[in-house]
């Protein structure tokens, strides 16, 4: 596939060095941009990562993000390199470094707008903490999962929360112990990918998601990802029976709520429809 942008894609964070960043018509793509060693993290790319995605959740326009990787990897964890600087570190050193991994994590976790990963090739280690972080995460048929990092004496610490919350409790106290690699396909099966398709149909179905975010309020939008942030593993009780009342009584005030309830009873595309740019398709190449 060619990865020339089209026309209308416009170049975000030109001062990255890691990755390959495009917004197109309110949609940004973020690629790991190191194929030479599939797409392996390390300080430089978490420190980009973190600016990346702070600076585009100060962008009101923006309605989705698809995070990827260009070559053969998603992401194969940890940089042989860094890793080796990382077996002279002292314990506070250590800390540090993790804390800047946790901290990048929970910044792509808190996104505003849905983050699509987009997984092909190798995911292991932190690379399944990467797509854990994500809201939807779509694999190419073939992908090998894996969290290895028992196998060099370690824990997947700062990844856990998140990989746990989409793989399940279950299937985490397997892969977390035995450091087995596993399949897309398993994986979809308890829950942590939502599709698994064929590599060349890997674009197509995602921007069909794109398509039907984009398709929606944008308000909405980011109101429903954060209702399910907020929602998530809190006790029903009174309290969150009033706060929910509250989220959809306020929701139903604003100007775009009227006017999506307007549209649909007018048989009519709501205006956010009406007055969105035309959009492309970007291609990557797998």
């Amino acid at each position: 596939m060619s990865n020339s942008p089209t026309p209308s894609q416009r170049r975000v964070a030109a001062g990255t060095t890691t990755l390959d960043v495009r917004l197109d018509s309110g949609v940004a793509h973020v690629y790991l941009n190191r194929p030479d060693v599939r797409n392996a993290f390390n300080d430089d790319v978490i420190a980009e990562l973190s600016h990346t995605f702070k600076q585009l959740a100060k962008d009101d326009s923006l309605r989705a993000v698809v995070l990827g990787g260009h070559g053969k990897a998603f992401c194969a964890g940890a940089d042989l390199g860094w890793m080796r600087a990382m077996a002279d570190y002292t314990w506070s050193e250590n800390r540090a470094d993790a804390q800047a991994l946790a901290d990048m994590l929970w910044t792509i976790n808190s996104c505003p707008v849905p983050v699509i990963a987009r997984i092909h090739g190798d995911c292991y280690a932190g690379g399944v903490g990467l797509a854990s972080v994500c809201d939807i995460r779509v694999a190419a048929s073939g992908v090998q999962l894996c969290l290895s990092e028992a196998k060099l004496g370690l824990l997947p610490g700062t990844i856990a929360p998140y990989v746990i919350q989409a793989m399940g409790e279950v299937a985490a106290k397997r892969y977390f112990v035995t450091a087995e690699r596993f399949s897309a396909e398993a994986a979809q099966s308890f829950g942590m990918l939502h599709e698994v398709v064929d590599v060349d149909q890997l674009d197509a179905t995602i921007q069909t998601l794109l398509d039907a975010i984009v398709a929606n309020g944008p308000n909405a939008t980011r109101a429903c990802k954060a209702l399910v942030q907020e929602v998530c593993g809190v006790a029903n009780t009174p309290a969150l029976r009033a706060r929910t009342a509250e989220l959809i009584a306020n929701i139903r005030a604003t100007d775009e709520g009227r006017e999506g309830l307007q549209a649909f009873l007018n048989k009519r595309k709501p205006n956010w429809l009406t007055d969105a740019p035309s959009r492309t398709t970007p291609t990557r190449e797998a």
